[in-house]
């Protein structure tokens, strides 16, 4: 025989808060039963032994499961008009329904999540009805994460390469220049050289171990085209939190349109990035050249520039005054520090004087013109 409990109201009612059930001793549900919570769960005691289905049903108000211990169900179901609120961790064994309304949890808090277990899995979800803050998962195969922000689902695809080490994520559907909830500020404008822009509409936070691959999914309000005008130029990017600047996480496959797609990152390390989201790399139009160079090993223009010039194939050739060649390679590579590396010229293995010079650049996949202006190496 199925049990159906539904549970309405609690022993005390105030006149300044909602009613909760409060659960102080040891709780189980039982194989078939199913519970409906209609009221806000405070979970102070053991509740973590259930089979069955526990669900949470409000047509009017918000409901919430808060307490000091954390809640495990085996079927969750959530039906909530105002949406399920949840103050302390909540674990699911086999599967969420999202009927009606968000789950949404902390985001100033991550350690706070709707956490799949084993190889928990859910249904229903849409842009109406998803984890609105952060999801975890520590089962043995691909996830999905159902999270997104407000109303717009925005998933986030891993794997697990480590079986049953927690994976973490939450999707931001803001400026990364602005966070919300972050210390730091994610400026768009710090990139590494082969990256031409970040979006400034959106980001995910992931935390995983390390050799962790991500996928990540846009629609047509993420304006992919507004970045990239081919999609075969878009890539993940992570804030690397201790150089603070974008950097580039590959492309290892992608899939779709400027509308609508997907695209996966190469393996990282989640630990080293605060968050992610899609980049571009330089254009050949948009290379940008450094014309100082003060070759004296302060890290500071140390070589001559220039930007995303690694992801051409290129040959570059330097003069001096006088139309004399001091230098030339193929595939420049940003590593020429005034050293001349061309025969007829005194003291070859020596830096050049200070001065004026001037550069050739022919770059592949352009339109076949040669690029050519000048330096100036300063001592």
């Amino acid at each position: 025989m199925k049990y159906i409990v539904h549970i309405f109201l609690f022993t005390v009612y105030s006149v300044y808060s909602q009613a909760a059930f409060q659960n102080f001793g040891n709780v189980q549900m039982h194989e078939n039963a199913e519970v409906g919570f209609h009221i806000d769960l405070v979970n102070n005691g053991i509740f973590n032994e259930n089979l069955g289905l526990a669900g949470f049903y409000n047509t009017d108000n918000a409901l919430s499961i808060s307490g000091s211990q954390i809640p495990r169900f085996f079927n969750m179901e959530v039906d909530v008009v105002n949406h399920l609120f949840l103050d302390t961790n909540t674990e699911v064994v086999n599967s969420v329904s999202y009927v009606v309304g968000d789950v949404i949890t902390p985001r100033e808090n991550p350690k706070i999540a709707l956490d799949y277990l084993t190889d928990a899995f859910y249904i229903l979800e849409n842009d109406e009805k998803h984890t609105d803050g952060y999801a975890s998962y520590s089962g043995n195969f691909e996830f999905t994460f159902p999270i997104g922000d407000n109303d717009k689902l925005r998933p986030l695809i891993a794997t697990n390469l480590i079986p049953y080490v927690k994976i973490k994520a939450a999707y931001f559907d803001e400026n990364p220049n602005f966070p919300s909830t972050f210390s730091t500020s994610f400026t768009t404008s710090r990139l590494e050289s082969v990256l031409g822009g970040v979006s400034d509409l959106e980001f995910w936070d992931f935390n995983g171990p390390d050799n962790s691959l991500v996928t990540l999914t846009w629609d047509a309000e993420s304006d992919i085209a507004n970045l990239v005008g081919s999609i075969n130029a878009l890539r993940v990017v992570g804030w690397h939190i201790a150089d603070e600047e974008w950097k580039d996480l590959g492309n290892s496959g992608i899939s779709g349109d400027l509308s609508e797609g997907t695209i996966d990152s190469f393996v990282f390390n989640p630990s080293d990035y605060e968050v992610l989201t899609f980049g571009a790399l330089v254009a050949a139009e948009d290379l940008v050249i450094y014309n100082l160079v003060s070759p004296n090993n302060d890290g500071i223009n140390d070589t001559f520039v220039i930007k995303g010039i690694e992801l051409f194939d290129n040959d570059l050739t330097i003069y001096n005054r006088w139309g004399n060649k001091v230098y030339e390679t193929f595939n420049y590579k940003n590593d020429w520090g005034g050293i001349p590396n061309v025969e007829r010229v005194i003291n070859r293995k020596k830096k050049l004087p200070a001065g004026t010079y001037y550069y050739v650049l022919n770059v592949k996949n352009k339109s076949g013109k040669s690029t050519a202006g000048w330096l100036y190496i300063n001592y």
